[in-house]
């Protein structure tokens, strides 16, 4: 019987959301939604035993929907949250930078893990 849970997200942009899953090398596919309620699509990863991974947007941010039960990815569902999130986060800042004239000239991981992006903009 499947249990499915709920995770809130910051994931409010599904472009940088698949930026960021593109980064990690995850695939994944878009399923319509069927409902009124919503017109964004979700993204599914899909797992070989079936319980496929979704982002379902709940009209402010995507939601990962899967059940616990069943994960099967390589490392465990708060190290997937982190490792997407800091994806996510990088993907946002370049992209709304560029936006504003700013290009990324260094990225740079850390020795503690922190990482360094410099954006510069010319006049």
């Amino acid at each position: 019987m499947s249990h499915f849970t709920y995770i809130k997200t910051r994931f409010q942009n599904l472009f940088y959301l698949e930026k960021a899953l593109n980064k990690l090398d995850i695939n994944y596919k878009y399923k319509e939604n069927d409902s009124a309620e919503s017109i964004s699509p979700s993204l599914i990863i899909p797992q070989s035993n079936k319980y496929n991974i979704e982002f379902i947007s709940n009209g402010q941010e995507y939601e990962l929907v899967t059940d616990l039960s069943f994960w099967q990815q390589p490392y465990t569902i708060e190290s997937f949250i982190d490792k997407l999130s800091q994806k996510y986060a990088v993907e946002v800042v370049i992209g709304e930078s560029q936006k504003i004239g700013f290009q990324a000239t260094k990225y740079n991981q850390n020795i503690d893990g922190s990482k360094t992006l410099i954006l510069e903009r010319w006049k």
